[in-house]
């Protein structure tokens, strides 16, 4: 495991680009791009494969994504010439994520992520502070205490307006959901048109599905 890296001074300033760049510098073949296929994954996706043509991916799959997600799954495959490394976990019952919502997250997303991250030394997110207060404080590189290994945010100073701007400027693929007015796009059962992160879970006091926790 890759503890010992020495994060330049200046990480904090640095570019997305600059930061993916020290990413795949410093963990060659232990990096990892979580994609959840949103338009902050357009931009990493771009990003990333310039860096690196061979970069891998991986997407957990709950099976109760939106059609329009597992349509962009299978265009970013064709376009990056990749395939995506896919995590997922048993079958549930249905109606389990009303019911008992934890285990529900812990079987469909915790689970395959902590698989997913076992065998690398970091991993790449398109977290962003302005996203929720939970993720205010985000690095743009740091030590993930959560999971035991490095976490990149390439784009945490980066707005909604930023990553559309990059993705217009490059002619890049997304969620069509995103014109419907999702901004954040999680499972059918529990996502809901709104700004932000508040159309997910919707009607709940939940902002983060356990995925992105920060270990006390």
């Amino acid at each position: 495991m890759a503890t010992s890296l020495q994060l330049p001074n200046e990480v904090e300033a640095m570019r997305a680009q600059e930061i993916l760049r020290l990413c795949v510098d410093s963990f060659p073949k232990k990096l990892a791009l979580a994609c959840s296929f949103q338009k902050e994954e357009s931009v990493l996706l771009e990003m990333l494969f310039e860096l690196d043509p061979q970069a891998r991916v991986f997407a957990i799959d709950t099976h109760y994504l939106f059609p329009e997600t597992y349509e962009l799954w299978r265009e970013v495959e064709r376009r990056y010439a990749t395939t995506i490394e896919v995590f997922e976990g048993p079958p549930v019952e249905d109606k389990l994520w009303e019911r008992k919502p934890d285990l529900y997250l812990s079987i469909a997303k915790v689970a395959p992520l902590n698989r997913a991250l076992m065998e690398l030394d970091c991993w790449i997110t398109g977290v962003r502070r302005d996203q929720a207060p939970t993720r205010a404080n985000a690095p743009k590189l740091g030590w993930d205490a959560a999971h035991e290994l490095w976490k990149a945010n390439p784009l945490a100073d980066w707005s909604g307006d930023d990553c559309w701007a990059y993705i217009r400027q490059r002619g890049l693929p997304y969620n069509v959901l995103h014109d419907r007015g999702y901004e954040s796009i999680g499972d059918t059962h529990s996502t809901i048109p709104g700004a932000g992160r508040e159309g997910r879970w919707a009607g709940t006091d939940r902002t983060e599905c356990g995925l992105h926790v920060e270990k006390p």
